[in-house]
């Protein structure tokens, strides 16, 4: 290659790489001040924050934000501090207030409570508790086993008594270690309302308990039919004996017909027929009844003989 077209290659991109290095530079200066003047001061997480923790000054500092505030982004100091976290947030994290407990309500478990709901405990072992995974924030199904009341034919019974539970905490300490387990797996409590509080409070107290955990995604309630200890040996459940008393037999009812009435004996007559001259006349008797000793018919209206 030519000598001179070499150098002017070369001096052409080394002007070039100037060029762009330059505008590089201007472009950037001018980004920056741009940005310095939307950039506003929000409270973040100095550290991590656990489920229930209060927040004291020491927990957040004050981090310069860029751009427009997320919803709810807490700005001052003293809206953040003595309140409850009901959602864990991560070391430089925006404090919002969505993710505080309101204020006054302190900290701990009782802070995570959403309204018009309850926090059941449950007193769960290794394996009821899912070995250590029913972990706060997880959805689980409670299911229950024993001997349904008047049941003396198909054994011990489970049925699922209710589905995609929220779990509030795990054991002891609602915390969790660095595995995400809990501490210790002693009771397990999970987010219901009222009316399934009252429900768990009486299974765990008549039946025994187990938890099956489920995917978070999955929210679709089955329609579980249960089962029994005779099903699972393959064999029909006989049917449930009925004991009832006898129905009493009813009394045959006899008619008897009612006597008839004794015809009415009319009197008995002989019509007789006088002819006096032109003049014809008729008289009537009494008809000699037996037993008439007489033998002869009386008149009815003089009893004199004809």
């Amino acid at each position: 290659m030519n000598q001179r077209l070499m150098t002017i290659l070369m001096t052409a991109f080394l002007i070039a790489a100037a060029a762009a290095y330059g505008v590089y530079r201007y472009a950037g200066a001018t980004l920056r001040t741009g940005y310095q003047g939307q950039t506003t001061p929000v409270l973040v997480a100095a550290h991590d924050i656990e489920l229930g923790a209060v927040i004291r000054p020491a927990d957040v500092r004050v981090s310069q934000w860029i751009g427009a505030l997320p919803k709810g982004a807490v700005t001052k100091l003293e809206n953040a501090t003595d309140r409850g976290v009901i959602s864990s947030l991560s070391d430089g994290e925006p404090i919002l207030e969505s993710r505080l407990a309101p204020v006054g309500s302190g900290g701990g478990l009782a802070a995570t409570i959403k309204p018009g709901m309850r926090a059941c405990a449950v007193r769960v072992n290794d394996i009821v508790g899912v070995a250590g995974f029913a972990v706060p924030g997880m959805r689980v199904d409670v299911l229950i086993a024993g001997n349904a009341p008047g049941n003396t034919t198909q054994g011990a019974r489970v049925k699922t008594l209710l589905q995609n539970i929220e779990v509030l905490s795990a054991g002891a300490n609602f915390q969790k270690d660095q595995e995400g387990k809990p501490v210790q797996v002693q009771v397990v409590n999970l987010l219901v309302t009222p009316e399934q509080a009252e429900v768990l409070s009486l299974a765990s107290n008549e039946t025994r308990i187990q938890l099956v955990l489920r995917n978070p995604l999955d929210n679709e309630v089955s329609k579980a039919p249960g089962a029994a200890v005779a099903g699972l040996f393959g064999e029909a459940a006989p049917p449930p004996v009925i004991r009832y008393a006898p129905a009493p037999r009813p009394v045959p009812v006899i008619a008897v017909a009612a006597p008839a009435a004794p015809k009415p004996v009319l009197p008995q007559y002989i019509l007789v027929e006088v002819l006096n001259g032109n003049k014809r006349t008729e008289a009537k008797f009494d008809d000699p009844k037996p037993g008439d000793k007489s033998g002869q018919a009386k008149s009815p209206e003089t009893g004199a003989k004809p």
